[in-house]
């Protein structure tokens, strides 16, 4: 048995992956090709807002619904495991933040063993609002894990709207 039979891509030489250069055959190519894919994935995943689910709550923030309408602008956030207690929501005339804290503990004794697991977890999630968002008339409710924020327009805001009719072509 050679090296080359314990190696995926060379014992089908039909099955090699394609290279980058001319150096396709080269296993070392290869892996750092693939790193080099894995690392690009994982910062495009977190400049984009992933939420890569390590847990309930993910590993950069909750799981966040943004809704616009003529009239509202909504936001719903899932928090399981969470009181109202444990949120934060702040308004300024450009974003919406929302922070909050997780805390979870569990302590057990039996036949003389103890065990306590404790688990904590923050985050901060910042929503920007289009112009016209009436900050007085803003209204936040918490049923069943999940978050709901209404943020009424201004008259004025919705005066502006326009809709434009689509014509046949």
């Amino acid at each position: 048995m050679q090296i080359s039979d314990l190696i995926p891509w060379g014992r089908h030489k039909d099955k090699t992956p394609s290279g980058e250069g001319n150096d396709s055959t080269n296993p070392l190519v290869s892996l750092q090709r693939d790193i080099n894919h894995v690392f690009e994935d994982f910062w495009h995943k977190v400049e984009n807002g992933w939420t890569g689910r390590r847990d309930t709550m993910g590993m950069f923030g909750p799981s966040t619904d943004i809704t616009e309408t003529d009239k509202n602008v909504d936001v719903s956030v899932e928090l399981p495991g969470m009181t109202q207690d444990d949120i934060d929501i702040s308004l300024s005339h450009d974003a919406l933040t929302i922070r909050g804290e997780k805390k979870v503990e569990h302590e057990e004794e039996r036949k003389g063993v103890y065990m306590s697991e404790r688990s904590y977890g923050s985050f901060y999630r910042t929503v920007p609002l289009p112009a016209g968002v009436d900050a007085d008339k803003a209204d936040a409710t918490f049923k069943n894990g999940v978050l709901t924020i209404s943020l009424p327009k201004t008259p004025e805001a919705q005066a502006k709207i326009k809709h434009i009719p689509v014509k046949a072509a």
